[in-house]
Protein backbone atom coordinates (compact mmCIF):
# COMPACT_ATOMS: atom_id res chain seq x y z
CA UNK A 1 0.00 0.00 0.00
CA UNK A 2 3.13 2.64 0.76
CA UNK A 3 4.35 1.75 -2.47
CA UNK A 4 1.21 2.34 -4.22
CA UNK A 5 0.72 5.61 -2.23
CA UNK A 6 4.19 6.72 -3.26
CA UNK A 7 3.73 6.20 -7.08
CA UNK A 8 0.35 7.73 -6.88
CA UNK A 9 2.00 10.85 -5.12
CA UNK A 10 4.67 10.90 -7.94
CA UNK A 11 2.27 10.63 -10.67
CA UNK A 12 0.35 13.45 -9.02
CA UNK A 13 3.65 15.63 -8.72
CA UNK A 14 4.51 14.90 -12.40
CA UNK A 15 0.96 16.44 -13.58
CA UNK A 16 1.21 19.68 -11.98
CA UNK A 17 4.68 19.95 -12.68
CA UNK A 18 3.80 19.52 -16.32
CA UNK A 19 0.34 21.28 -16.52
CA UNK A 20 0.02 23.23 -13.33
CA UNK A 21 -2.71 23.22 -10.24
CA UNK A 22 -3.17 23.74 -6.70
CA UNK A 23 -0.30 22.34 -5.11
CA UNK A 24 1.99 23.62 -8.23
CA UNK A 25 0.08 27.39 -6.91
CA UNK A 26 0.02 26.60 -3.20
CA UNK A 27 4.66 25.53 -3.62
CA UNK A 28 4.82 28.73 -5.77
CA UNK A 29 6.47 30.98 -3.09
CA UNK A 30 9.24 28.54 -2.20
CA UNK A 31 9.93 28.79 -6.41
CA UNK A 32 10.72 32.16 -5.67
CA UNK A 33 13.34 31.54 -3.20
CA UNK A 34 14.81 28.76 -5.53
CA UNK A 35 15.37 31.50 -8.39
CA UNK A 36 16.97 34.05 -5.55
CA UNK A 37 19.43 31.21 -4.46
CA UNK A 38 19.83 30.18 -8.19
CA UNK A 39 20.67 33.96 -9.29
CA UNK A 40 22.73 34.90 -6.19
CA UNK A 41 25.04 31.43 -7.49
CA UNK A 42 25.05 33.05 -10.70
CA UNK A 43 26.09 36.58 -9.62
CA UNK A 44 28.89 35.29 -7.06
CA UNK A 45 30.67 32.95 -10.19
CA UNK A 46 29.91 35.94 -12.88
CA UNK A 47 31.63 38.64 -10.52
CA UNK A 48 34.53 36.35 -9.49
CA UNK A 49 33.21 36.81 -6.05
CA UNK A 50 33.60 33.18 -5.96
CA UNK A 51 36.46 31.15 -7.82
CA UNK A 52 36.34 29.05 -10.57
CA UNK A 53 38.19 25.96 -11.77
CA UNK A 54 39.84 25.86 -15.43
CA UNK A 55 40.81 22.61 -16.47
CA UNK A 56 44.01 22.36 -18.36
CA UNK A 57 41.95 21.02 -21.40
CA UNK A 58 38.81 22.07 -22.82
CA UNK A 59 35.59 20.86 -21.13
CA UNK A 60 32.07 20.02 -22.35
CA UNK A 61 29.00 19.79 -20.03
CA UNK A 62 26.07 17.33 -21.12
CA UNK A 63 23.21 18.61 -18.16
CA UNK A 64 19.95 19.11 -18.13
CA UNK A 65 17.43 22.10 -16.24
CA UNK A 66 14.52 19.35 -16.17
CA UNK A 67 15.65 17.39 -12.95
CA UNK A 68 15.30 13.94 -13.25
CA UNK A 69 16.31 11.73 -16.55
CA UNK A 70 16.27 13.46 -19.56
CA UNK A 71 18.35 10.44 -21.86
CA UNK A 72 22.35 12.31 -21.01
CA UNK A 73 23.90 9.16 -20.82
CA UNK A 74 23.20 8.37 -24.52
CA UNK A 75 24.18 11.11 -25.87
CA UNK A 76 27.34 11.46 -23.61
CA UNK A 77 28.66 7.81 -25.04
CA UNK A 78 28.10 9.29 -28.02
CA UNK A 79 29.54 12.40 -27.58
CA UNK A 80 32.91 10.14 -26.79
CA UNK A 81 32.41 8.24 -30.14
CA UNK A 82 32.35 11.15 -32.27
CA UNK A 83 35.22 13.16 -30.98
CA UNK A 84 38.07 10.11 -30.90
CA UNK A 85 36.95 9.53 -34.84
CA UNK A 86 37.73 13.11 -34.66
CA UNK A 87 41.07 12.51 -33.31
CA UNK A 88 40.37 13.22 -29.88
CA UNK A 89 41.23 11.73 -26.41
CA UNK A 90 38.01 12.18 -24.19
CA UNK A 91 37.77 11.32 -20.59
CA UNK A 92 34.54 11.82 -18.54
CA UNK A 93 33.53 13.23 -15.16
CA UNK A 94 30.50 12.81 -12.93
CA UNK A 95 28.89 13.07 -9.57
CA UNK A 96 28.53 9.11 -9.25
CA UNK A 97 24.48 9.86 -8.08
CA UNK A 98 23.89 7.45 -5.01
CA UNK A 99 27.04 6.73 -3.81
CA UNK A 100 29.19 7.53 -1.20
CA UNK A 101 32.71 8.54 -2.98
CA UNK A 102 34.23 9.86 -0.19
CA UNK A 103 36.77 12.62 -0.05
CA UNK A 104 38.95 10.92 -3.08
CA UNK A 105 37.33 10.62 -6.72
CA UNK A 106 37.31 7.01 -8.05
CA UNK A 107 38.00 6.06 -11.31
CA UNK A 108 37.16 3.50 -13.61
CA UNK A 109 37.50 2.55 -17.91
CA UNK A 110 36.01 -1.15 -18.52
CA UNK A 111 33.25 -3.96 -18.22
CA UNK A 112 34.90 -4.64 -14.95
CA UNK A 113 33.39 -1.11 -13.43
CA UNK A 114 30.99 -1.95 -10.17
CA UNK A 115 27.52 0.59 -10.38
CA UNK A 116 28.00 -0.16 -6.13
CA UNK A 117 31.45 1.57 -6.69
CA UNK A 118 30.41 4.32 -9.20
CA UNK A 119 27.08 4.56 -9.41
CA UNK A 120 24.83 3.60 -12.23
CA UNK A 121 25.42 5.74 -15.35
CA UNK A 122 29.41 5.91 -14.87
CA UNK A 123 29.87 2.32 -14.42
CA UNK A 124 27.70 2.28 -17.54
CA UNK A 125 29.84 4.96 -19.18
CA UNK A 126 33.03 3.53 -18.21
CA UNK A 127 32.75 0.59 -20.26
CA UNK A 128 33.52 3.33 -23.59
CA UNK A 129 36.26 5.77 -21.83
CA UNK A 130 37.75 6.56 -18.79
CA UNK A 131 35.69 7.84 -16.27
CA UNK A 132 36.16 10.05 -13.02
CA UNK A 133 33.33 10.74 -10.21
CA UNK A 134 33.13 12.92 -7.45
CA UNK A 135 30.67 15.41 -6.41
CA UNK A 136 33.62 18.14 -6.50
CA UNK A 137 34.23 18.12 -10.37
CA UNK A 138 37.60 19.67 -10.08
CA UNK A 139 38.73 16.72 -7.57
CA UNK A 140 36.97 14.63 -10.74
CA UNK A 141 38.86 16.11 -13.28
CA UNK A 142 42.58 16.28 -11.78
CA UNK A 143 42.46 12.50 -11.04
CA UNK A 144 40.86 11.95 -14.43
CA UNK A 145 43.88 13.88 -15.71
CA UNK A 146 46.71 12.01 -13.31
CA UNK A 147 45.23 8.87 -14.28
CA UNK A 148 44.76 9.27 -17.91
CA UNK A 149 46.92 11.87 -19.53
CA UNK A 150 46.50 11.27 -22.85
CA UNK A 151 43.67 13.01 -22.26
CA UNK A 152 42.69 16.09 -24.05
CA UNK A 153 38.81 16.90 -23.70
CA UNK A 154 36.51 16.18 -20.70
CA UNK A 155 33.44 15.69 -20.72
CA UNK A 156 31.07 16.26 -17.32
CA UNK A 157 28.01 14.05 -17.42
CA UNK A 158 25.30 16.03 -15.72
CA UNK A 159 27.10 19.24 -13.69
CA UNK A 160 24.98 22.18 -15.82
CA UNK A 161 24.72 23.79 -12.26
CA UNK A 162 28.13 23.00 -10.98
CA UNK A 163 29.07 26.34 -11.66
CA UNK A 164 33.16 26.44 -9.87
CA UNK A 165 33.74 23.86 -13.29
CA UNK A 166 34.44 26.50 -15.97
CA UNK A 167 33.15 25.20 -19.59
CA UNK A 168 33.77 25.40 -22.61
CA UNK A 169 30.58 23.81 -24.13
CA UNK A 170 27.60 23.35 -22.95
CA UNK A 171 24.63 21.31 -24.03
CA UNK A 172 21.54 20.87 -22.58
CA UNK A 173 18.96 17.55 -22.44
CA UNK A 174 15.50 17.83 -22.43
CA UNK A 175 12.88 15.45 -23.72
CA UNK A 176 8.82 15.94 -24.75
CA UNK A 177 8.44 17.26 -21.70
CA UNK A 178 10.16 20.30 -22.28
CA UNK A 179 10.34 23.18 -19.09
CA UNK A 180 7.01 21.56 -17.83
CA UNK A 181 4.92 23.96 -16.17
CA UNK A 182 8.21 27.00 -16.65
CA UNK A 183 8.37 27.01 -12.83
CA UNK A 184 11.65 26.03 -10.71
CA UNK A 185 11.45 23.54 -7.80
CA UNK A 186 9.33 22.89 -6.02
CA UNK A 187 6.64 24.35 -7.75
CA UNK A 188 7.76 23.00 -11.07
CA UNK A 189 10.73 20.47 -12.33
CA UNK A 190 13.61 23.11 -13.19
CA UNK A 191 16.42 23.94 -11.42
CA UNK A 192 17.45 26.88 -13.21
CA UNK A 193 14.80 29.70 -15.16
CA UNK A 194 13.88 28.74 -18.83
CA UNK A 195 15.98 31.68 -19.76
CA UNK A 196 18.73 29.63 -19.07
CA UNK A 197 18.38 28.01 -22.24
CA UNK A 198 19.24 30.67 -24.48
CA UNK A 199 22.77 30.96 -23.26
CA UNK A 200 23.50 27.25 -23.86
CA UNK A 201 25.05 26.39 -26.68
CA UNK A 202 23.07 23.23 -27.88
CA UNK A 203 19.35 21.98 -26.85
CA UNK A 204 19.11 18.62 -26.90
CA UNK A 205 15.45 17.33 -26.96
CA UNK A 206 15.08 13.33 -26.77
CA UNK A 207 11.67 12.51 -28.28
CA UNK A 208 9.79 9.60 -27.10
CA UNK A 209 7.82 9.38 -30.23
CA UNK A 210 7.44 12.08 -32.80
CA UNK A 211 9.60 11.64 -35.96
CA UNK A 212 12.83 13.65 -36.61
CA UNK A 213 11.65 15.06 -40.03
CA UNK A 214 8.27 16.16 -38.29
CA UNK A 215 10.21 18.19 -34.94
CA UNK A 216 9.15 21.85 -34.37
CA UNK A 217 12.35 23.68 -32.55
CA UNK A 218 11.54 26.23 -30.44
CA UNK A 219 15.44 27.48 -30.41
CA UNK A 220 17.63 27.57 -33.73
CA UNK A 221 19.82 26.16 -31.67
CA UNK A 222 18.10 23.14 -30.73
CA UNK A 223 18.30 19.33 -32.50
CA UNK A 224 16.02 16.95 -32.10
CA UNK A 225 17.48 13.30 -31.37
CA UNK A 226 15.53 9.70 -31.03
CA UNK A 227 17.08 6.75 -29.46
CA UNK A 228 16.89 3.80 -31.83
CA UNK A 229 17.41 -0.06 -30.75
CA UNK A 230 20.54 -1.50 -32.95
CA UNK A 231 21.43 -4.42 -31.08
CA UNK A 232 20.41 -6.66 -27.68
CA UNK A 233 22.97 -8.04 -25.30
CA UNK A 234 22.43 -11.34 -23.40
CA UNK A 235 23.01 -10.36 -19.91
CA UNK A 236 24.61 -13.85 -18.84
CA UNK A 237 26.49 -15.10 -21.84
CA UNK A 238 27.68 -11.55 -22.46
CA UNK A 239 25.85 -12.47 -26.44
CA UNK A 240 25.28 -9.57 -28.66
CA UNK A 241 23.37 -9.59 -31.77
CA UNK A 242 21.57 -7.17 -34.02
CA UNK A 243 18.22 -6.22 -33.45
CA UNK A 244 16.53 -7.97 -36.29
CA UNK A 245 18.65 -11.11 -35.80
CA UNK A 246 16.81 -10.63 -32.25
CA UNK A 247 13.26 -10.36 -33.54
CA UNK A 248 13.70 -12.96 -35.98
CA UNK A 249 15.10 -15.13 -33.25
CA UNK A 250 12.64 -14.04 -30.28
CA UNK A 251 9.50 -12.53 -32.18
CA UNK A 252 7.07 -15.86 -30.62
CA UNK A 253 8.65 -15.70 -26.92
CA UNK A 254 6.46 -14.66 -24.44
CA UNK A 255 8.69 -10.73 -23.42
CA UNK A 256 8.53 -8.46 -20.47
CA UNK A 257 10.21 -4.95 -20.21
CA UNK A 258 11.34 -3.20 -17.41
CA UNK A 259 12.82 -0.24 -16.39
CA UNK A 260 14.35 1.70 -13.61
CA UNK A 261 15.38 5.26 -15.32
CA UNK A 262 13.93 8.92 -15.33
CA UNK A 263 11.07 8.19 -17.64
CA UNK A 264 10.34 4.18 -17.74
CA UNK A 265 7.85 5.16 -20.92
CA UNK A 266 10.36 6.17 -22.77
CA UNK A 267 12.30 3.01 -22.81
CA UNK A 268 9.04 1.38 -23.61
CA UNK A 269 8.16 3.44 -26.60
CA UNK A 270 11.41 2.41 -27.99
CA UNK A 271 10.76 -1.03 -27.79
CA UNK A 272 7.66 -0.35 -30.19
CA UNK A 273 10.01 0.19 -33.04
CA UNK A 274 11.13 -3.54 -32.43
CA UNK A 275 7.59 -4.31 -32.92
CA UNK A 276 7.80 -7.09 -30.29
CA UNK A 277 5.06 -8.57 -27.93
CA UNK A 278 5.41 -6.86 -25.10
CA UNK A 279 2.78 -8.57 -21.91
CA UNK A 280 4.16 -6.94 -19.19
CA UNK A 281 5.88 -3.53 -18.73
CA UNK A 282 7.49 -3.16 -15.58
CA UNK A 283 8.36 0.21 -14.18
CA UNK A 284 10.61 0.85 -11.37
CA UNK A 285 12.35 4.48 -9.83
CA UNK A 286 15.51 6.31 -11.55
CA UNK A 287 18.30 4.40 -9.91
CA UNK A 288 16.68 1.33 -8.62
CA UNK A 289 18.99 -1.04 -6.65
CA UNK A 290 17.45 -4.41 -8.29
CA UNK A 291 17.88 -7.64 -6.42
CA UNK A 292 17.08 -11.51 -7.52
CA UNK A 293 13.00 -11.24 -5.86
CA UNK A 294 12.49 -8.41 -8.68
CA UNK A 295 12.73 -11.05 -11.33
CA UNK A 296 10.99 -13.74 -9.82
CA UNK A 297 6.98 -12.94 -10.21
CA UNK A 298 7.93 -11.58 -13.90
CA UNK A 299 6.35 -14.72 -15.78
CA UNK A 300 8.08 -14.36 -19.40
CA UNK A 301 10.85 -16.31 -20.90
CA UNK A 302 12.51 -13.00 -22.16
CA UNK A 303 13.19 -9.95 -20.17
CA UNK A 304 14.32 -6.81 -21.71
CA UNK A 305 15.96 -3.74 -20.02
CA UNK A 306 17.73 -0.72 -20.45
CA UNK A 307 21.90 -0.46 -20.29
CA UNK A 308 21.67 1.43 -17.55
CA UNK A 309 19.50 -1.27 -15.75
CA UNK A 310 21.87 -4.27 -16.77
CA UNK A 311 25.00 -1.98 -15.36
CA UNK A 312 22.88 -3.04 -11.72
CA UNK A 313 22.24 -6.46 -12.30
CA UNK A 314 25.49 -8.19 -13.46
CA UNK A 315 25.89 -10.41 -10.85
CA UNK A 316 21.96 -11.55 -11.48
CA UNK A 317 21.86 -15.30 -13.10
CA UNK A 318 18.52 -14.96 -15.00
CA UNK A 319 19.50 -16.29 -18.43
CA UNK A 320 16.39 -14.27 -19.36
CA UNK A 321 17.63 -10.71 -19.06
CA UNK A 322 18.47 -9.13 -22.43
CA UNK A 323 20.14 -5.82 -22.94
CA UNK A 324 18.59 -3.24 -25.36
CA UNK A 325 21.42 -1.42 -26.94
CA UNK A 326 20.47 1.73 -28.67
CA UNK A 327 21.81 4.54 -30.99
CA UNK A 328 21.59 8.34 -30.87
CA UNK A 329 19.89 9.82 -34.18
CA UNK A 330 19.88 13.44 -34.44
CA UNK A 331 17.45 15.92 -36.83
CA UNK A 332 20.72 17.38 -37.56
CA UNK A 333 23.36 14.83 -39.00
CA UNK A 334 26.03 17.57 -39.08
CA UNK A 335 25.18 17.91 -34.76
CA UNK A 336 29.18 16.36 -33.78
CA UNK A 337 30.86 18.30 -36.78
CA UNK A 338 29.18 21.70 -34.82
CA UNK A 339 30.40 20.66 -31.94
CA UNK A 340 34.00 19.82 -33.42
CA UNK A 341 33.54 23.42 -34.71
CA UNK A 342 33.35 24.73 -31.67
CA UNK A 343 36.26 23.16 -30.06
CA UNK A 344 38.42 24.36 -32.41
CA UNK A 345 37.79 27.79 -32.37
CA UNK A 346 38.90 27.73 -28.60
CA UNK A 347 41.86 29.86 -27.86
CA UNK A 348 43.56 26.83 -27.00
CA UNK A 349 43.38 25.54 -30.75
CA UNK A 350 42.57 28.61 -32.79
CA UNK A 351 46.18 29.98 -31.57
CA UNK A 352 48.01 27.55 -33.20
Amino acid sequence: MKKSRTGAFAQYLQKQWHQGGLLSTLLTPFSWLAYLWVAAKSYLYRTKLKTVYRAPCPVIIVGNIYVGGTGKTPLVIALVQALRKKGFTPGVISRGYGVNIGPEARTAFGADASASQMGDEPSLIARHVPISVHPQRQRAVEKLLATWPATDIVISDDGLQHLKLQRDIEIVVQDNRRTGNGKLLPAGPLREPTSRLKQVDFIITNLKSTPLNNFQAEFAHEIAMSLEPVSLTHLVTGQTITAQKFIEEHKNQPMAALAGIGQPDRFFATLEQLQLTISQTIPFPDHYAYTANDFKAINAEIILMTSKDASKCRVLTDSRIWTVNVEPHFSNPHFFDLIEEKIRQLPLYSSN
